[in-house]
């Protein structure tokens, strides 16, 4: 990562957040103390961005430039609130399609699902504030640029974000290999989202448990499942073909 994508030294990060700057992730030393570290634990209090605590080894690693302790990764992108895409979506006469990631962490794989939706005219891709893939410029690269329109939403929980989504109309459905319901037998003709989870660990259960309903890829091979960048591929042209579908039969 280059420096000029880096904010070090604690002052100029407390003044990077007041300043609203597009901060992805800040690393601190794992024993950081003193008045300005928890002015900067102030400041970042109530906010969506991923703090880590890392030993002063790591923050070494990025720059030999005195950062005091701490080091904030400028995203690569501006993030947008999922809360302004539902209306914007609504006011133009459309059923909004949303693609939430749990757990999604590998960077390739982020990029391509973004690459699909971008393509398949998904309104937004939300990821969580912590425990997820960030934005950055590998992650654009997979997603052949497709990241630099699409809008993402950096929601403070997947769980949050679902229960916004439900609230507004939208139908959310949850991919899971335990789920009973071919993913086919489900009609997407309204407001949806779909759920993909880590290929590790798929969709947590706090979240499974209250979308509308769980989805599944029937398999018939020995390999467990597919890649979470495939799948979603499969998923997200699924709710385009149904939709492509109802626009026919309207018009004929």
């Amino acid at each position: 990562m280059k420096e000029n994508e880096m904010i070090f030294g604690i002052r100029a990060v407390i003044e990077a957040i007041q300043a609203d700057k597009e901060i992805d992730k800040i690393l601190v030393r794992r024993d950081l103390q003193g008045e300005l570290a928890k002015e900067l634990f102030d400041v970042l209090h109530g906010t969506t961005i991923q703090v880590q605590r890392v030993p002063q080894e790591r923050l070494d690693r990025y720059t030999r430039k005195n950062h005091q302790g701490v080091i904030a990764f400028i995203s690569a992108i501006t993030y947008q609130k999922l809360e302004d895409i539902i209306p914007f979506v609504y006011e133009q006469g459309r059923d909004p399609f949303i693609v939430l990631l749990d757990g999604v962490t590998d960077v390739r794989n982020f990029g391509a699902i973004a690459r699909t939706c971008e393509c398949a005219g998904v309104d937004a891709i939300v990821i969580p504030a912590k425990g997820s893939v960030s934005v950055n410029a590998d992650a654009i690269k997979t997603s052949a640029g497709a990241l630099h329109v699409l809008p993402v939403c950096k929601e403070k929980s997947i769980n949050q974000a679902i229960r916004f989504l439900q609230q507004s109309g939208v139908k959310v459905y949850a991919a899971s290999e335990k789920a009973a319901e071919n993913y086919t037998h489900i009609a997407y003709d309204g407001p949806t989202a779909i759920v993909m989870g880590a290929e590790d660990t798929g969709v947590s259960y706090e979240n499974l448990r209250i979308c509308d309903a769980m989805i599944k890829i029937p398999q018939f091979g020995t390999i467990g499942s597919l890649n979470v960048s495939v799948a979603s591929s499969i998923l997200i042209y699924e709710v385009v073909r149904q939709r492509m579908n109802k626009t026919e039969y309207e018009q004929s």
